[in-house]
């Protein structure tokens, strides 16, 4: 069955997955005002790893893993920017009323 399945194809909806996963938590941090709860740590090395499946696209020359990989650094780089303004004494901004 898997024969049957383009690996371009295959690659886009996997890509469009792993990157639509971080858009919740970018929505959490973003609306909170806080990211107290996610780990710095685990967001570098993920972007690290982001970064190097980027390069990885472009030596392959594949579109669906260049495309996952920008939009997801994107994500992953307001996680960690709303992080480090949280760390280093910024108080974080009230959650707006819903």
């Amino acid at each position: 069955m898997l024969e049957a399945i383009h690996p371009d194809l295959l690659g886009g909806v996997a890509a469009v997955l792993t990157t639509i996963a971080f858009v919740p938590q970018v929505m959490k941090s973003w609306r909170s005002g806080s990211t107290r709860d996610v780990s710095l740590g685990m967001f570098v090395i993920f972007t690290t790893g982001l970064s190097l499946w980027l390069v990885y696209g472009f030596v392959i020359a594949s579109r669906p893993i260049i495309i996952a990989n920008v939009v997801t650094l994107g994500l992953t780089g307001i996680i960690i920017a709303l992080k480090l303004r949280d760390m280093f004494g910024r108080t974080p901004r009230t959650p707006a009323a819903d």
